[in-house]
């Protein structure tokens, strides 16, 4: 039986389109092995979003071959998709395909088993392009699911590469949603979350919304939670966000990308929303839900940010007083127009904000975290032992390390959150009927 191991690189987007080509290659007779491990075939699944992703391609497609030399290395995904003549140049490649036509890649694998060629193939992007058909049965966890309902992006931010990369919006029918989430749930997955490259998108192409997604997907028997992955915050309507929260089983975390808490700097992105309009919107959340967890990612060193821009996006943050926040240095890529302005940010003050901005956003998130001690949650137990119990999951998405045994891996169960220690928080589970 031939071997495979199979890796990624980014986002849940990612993920789950790994999990589908993991499933393809089983049903032609792979045996899936761990990254580390000798095999016969490396699959990477790549990121382009920054030059660290580039980086970290590269550096996995030559591990692998000093595991292995002689297997064959497949690099698919974003990176050859936005940058097919870089990445036909890496000689550790030997099957090199990008975001589209996945299911044809056990076939130019086989190919290239057979013959030795090393095989370069990328198709382009077309205006009217149908989603991908692609589902999964079963993940690695057996607790959460990621589900992609949408691919493509159209806003075009001035320091992005994906809309090259993911080409235009185009969205899950959902009768696929539907089907794929009953064969979830009756593999017992508790919970589902909805990804996708501009999420908040999905439905554009016929009229739909994001909302009658989530609305579908909190009716289906045996899921016991929805919750959504990144979304563009001024797509999401007052109307939508209560339709949401009319849902008991819909998680009240919302990852509203910001990038940049200056209004200035936010029109230099060409990111479609200024501070005041986002801080509407996390007031909307909060009146409609109990105790939401608002999240986002913030770029520092963006082209012209200037002390000023870059102190108003950290008061920004502390006044939005976000549960969670990804900080990330501005990186160039090219093809897109920031990269090409003259006014670049010099690499030691994008790291010397990098950290303040993070120092400043980890007081918000131990804010966000002690007050949650002393509540009450239901707690998705996941299989991750800690040192001070399971790892486990509130609605909102709060890790909390609960006091339990193994029984009740894969459960929702009640639990008295009692402090917080680090990142997390420690919980006391108080029955054990799943709730």
């Amino acid at each position: 039986m031939p071997t495979i191991a199979l890796m990624t690189v980014g986002c849940k987007v990612n993920q789950y389109e790994t999990e589908v080509l993991t499933e393809l290659f089983r049903k032609e007779g792979y045996e899936i092995v761990p990254a580390d491990a000798p095999a016969d075939v490396y699959l990477l699944n790549s990121c382009t979003v920054t030059a660290t992703g580039d980086q970290k391609t590269r550096q996995l497609l030559r591990r692998m071959k000093r595991i292995n030399p002689s297997a064959v290395a497949v690099l698919t995904g974003c990176y050859p998709q936005a940058f097919p003549e870089a990445a036909a140049e890496i000689p550790e490649a030997d099957v090199v395909t990008g975001e589209l036509a996945r299911g044809k890649i056990p076939e130019l694998v086989k190919r290239a088993l057979r013959t030795g060629e090393r095989i370069v193939e990328i198709p382009e992007h077309v205006r009217g392009e149908a989603f991908e058909p692609m589902e999964v049965s079963a993940l690695g966890s057996r607790t959460r699911a990621y589900v992609k309902i949408e691919d493509g992006c159209e806003r075009y931010c001035a320091y992005c590469i994906i809309p090259k990369a993911r080409g235009p919006i185009r969205s899950k029918p959902m009768a696929d949603i539907t089907r794929e989430l009953t064969g979830l749930a009756a593999a017992g997955y508790k919970e589902v979350v909805l990804v996708g490259i501009n999420l908040s998108s999905y439905g554009k192409e016929w009229g739909g919304r994001l909302i009658d997604a989530v609305d579908l997907a909190c009716g289906i028997p045996g899921i016991k939670r929805v919750r959504l992955g990144s979304l563009e915050p001024e797509l999401l309507s007052d109307g939508d966000i209560a339709r949401m929260a009319a849902h008991p089983n819909f998680c009240p975390q919302f990852h509203l990308s910001l990038q940049s808490g200056c209004d200035r700097t936010l029109r230099s992105m060409n990111r479609h929303y200024d501070t005041a309009e986002y801080a509407r919107i996390v007031r909307v959340i909060r009146q409609n839900f109990e105790n939401p967890a608002i999240t986002t990612d913030i770029m520092v060193g963006f082209p012209g940010e200037t002390e000023e821009d870059f102190a108003a996006s950290v008061a920004f943050a502390r006044e939005i007083a976000f549960a969670k926040v990804h900080v990330f240095p501005y990186s160039p890529r090219p093809g897109t127009p920031a990269a090409n302005r003259p006014d670049q940010v010099p690499e030691p003050v994008k790291a010397r904000r990098a950290k303040e901005m993070r120092d400043a956003t980890k007081e918000t998130r131990a804010a966000f975290l002690d007050r949650m001690v002393g509540r009450v949650e239901k707690v998705l137990v996941e299989t991750t032992r800690l040192p001070l119990g399971y790892e486990g999951c509130t609605a909102n998405y709060t890790p909390v390390a609960v006091d339990c045994g193994p029984e009740f891996c894969g459960r929702i169960v009640p639990v008295k959150i009692t402090g917080r220690a680090g990142e997390r928080c420690i919980g006391q589970m108080l029955g054990p009927e799943e709730v």
